[in-house]
């Protein structure tokens, strides 16, 4: 029996803000090969390399819900609070977020000012 191997490109993530590159196996809400897991938002996952279990994946990124930015889900690219945000639109936007996530970044944003150092 003879194989085909008309397998297309791989398609490609990359994170508008890092520029964090990785191919990605599904793009949507309900990933392949997982029973009954749904998240929250319209994630580019790809198969986790280091598990030989076909339903564990990894989420790489999203859109931004404000600005569509491709964006990873690294702390320095953006954050999720019921939605996706880059970290420009959070900044931007600050006061919209509630107080704890404005103390949360605030305190980051302190600790790297302090390591710049």
């Amino acid at each position: 029996m003879e194989q085909t191997t008309s397998d297309p490109r791989p398609k490609i993530f990359t994170c508008q803000v890092c520029e964090l590159s990785s191919p990605f196996t599904y793009h949507g809400q309900k990933p392949p090969n997982t029973r009954a897991i749904v998240l929250l938002e319209e994630c580019f996952v790809t198969q986790d390399p280091f598990s030989p279990d076909r339903e564990k994946f990894l989420v790489l990124g999203s859109a931004c819900s404000l600005c569509d930015t491709r964006v990873c889900v690294g702390s320095d690219c953006s954050l999720f609070y019921t939605k996706r945000f880059c970290m420009r639109c959070v900044n931007k936007h600050l006061e919209q977020f509630p107080r704890q996530i404005q103390a949360e970044l605030a305190k980051k944003k302190q600790s790297s000012k302090s390591s710049d150092k």
